[in-house]
């Protein structure tokens, strides 16, 4: 079943990549493991960040998802075994991405760590501690591995120190089979993440798709005060169809209170052409069941800024289409709930 344009039925819960960034999955190996984490600069990034808390960012848009990568690959080297070839393109710097979030009336914006830096945060970092009241970042610890390393929540607490408020993981849908079954977050290493992100206020934002969403429906039942993140709306619409029992599951999530979803991705799902508004009944169905206070606008930069599409045209969904959101309401999805999550702690 498909969900028509004029679809209001009402979804369970708390009522009111060819080249893509939903990105190419790639497995952990023993290759560069502590030379990958970068923990050891982060007293320095501290201090160049406090000596920058006073500088004011002007009001705007927040971005729940960019990426941004370097060039320069003598200063951030990409990891063993990843090559220029496997990189979207030559770099998305943050420096460019400021100068599209710009124009597009974006003033903040979560950095999400990329793949090809492995587990070397050091571009998110240093950005973030140069703009503090600007940046912050989603960065990646490994759950699962087969080698001996620091555990995935001393890395969360250690990487949460330089500005990293959320930490990625892929579901079994979006990453590269492990031989595991339906009860894929079952390892000691996730729970240890669950138990870090209560604690610390950390969110575990998720890339997955709808079939996924039973197992994380379970950990967020066992993990009531974890903050979770539902990146692109569960991918749904990304084969050019809003199908309705995938609508049904995302939304039956809004019964856990510290779920979120971040709207956008918008150039990979539905018909994927601006101005996306085939997306507005399944934005209409996923703002009913979360509350505005649950949503956030993403990007999901730079595929999002390569044309025909455009930042604007991402932010235009929400500001000017979204018909049935009150001002206060947009504010709350553009603005506020990312605002709130990533910056005001």
């Amino acid at each position: 079943m498909t969900l028509s344009a004029s679809s209001r039925t009402a979804c369970t819960g708390s009522a009111s990549e060819s080249r893509s960034s939903i990105e190419r999955p790639s497995l952990l190996t023993r290759r560069g493991w502590f030379s990958s984490v970068v923990v050891a600069g982060l007293a320095g990034r501290r201090a160049l960040a406090a000596a920058r808390q006073e500088a004011q960012v002007e009001p705007g848009v927040v971005d729940a998802h960019a990426h941004v990568w370097s060039g320069d690959t003598a200063k951030y080297p990409l990891a063993p075994g990843f090559t220029g070839k496997d990189l979207w393109f030559p770099s998305f710097t943050v420096e460019e991405l400021l100068e599209q979030s710009r124009a597009a009336g974006v003033s903040r914006v979560n950095l999400v760590q990329m793949t090809w830096y492995g587990l070397d945060h050091s571009y998110i970092l240093d950005a973030i501690a140069r703009e503090p009241k600007r940046f912050a970042g989603t960065g990646t610890v490994p759950a699962v591995t087969d080698v001996a390393g620091p555990a995935p929540d001393r890395m969360m607490e250690a990487l949460a120190e330089g500005g990293i408020r959320a930490f990625r993981i892929r579901g079994r849908s979006t990453r590269p089979p492990i031989h595991d079954g339906p009860r894929w977050l079952d390892h000691p290493g996730y729970d240890l993440m669950f138990a870090a992100g209560a604690k610390h206020n950390l969110a575990l934002s998720f890339l997955l798709s709808p079939e996924d969403l039973p197992e994380l429906d379970r950990m967020c039942a066992r993990f009531p005060e974890t903050p979770v993140i539902i990146d692109h709306l569960a991918l749904i619409g990304r084969k050019g169809l809003f199908v309705e029992e995938e609508v049904e599951a995302l939304c039956r999530m809004a019964r856990h209170r510290r779920v979120l979803v971040k709207l956008g991705g918008f150039y990979a799902l539905g018909k994927k052409e601006p101005p996306y508004l085939d997306m507005l009944p399944l934005i209409r169905r996923v703002v009913d069941a979360f509350g505005p206070g649950r949503c956030m606008w993403e990007s999901d930069a730079p595929l999002q800024s390569k044309k025909p599409h455009s930042l604007r045209d991402a932010v235009a969904v929400i500001q000017e289409h979204a018909d049935f959101l009150s001002p206060g309401e947009r504010e709350q999805i553009l603005v506020k709930t990312a605002g709130d999550f990533f910056f005001h702690r």
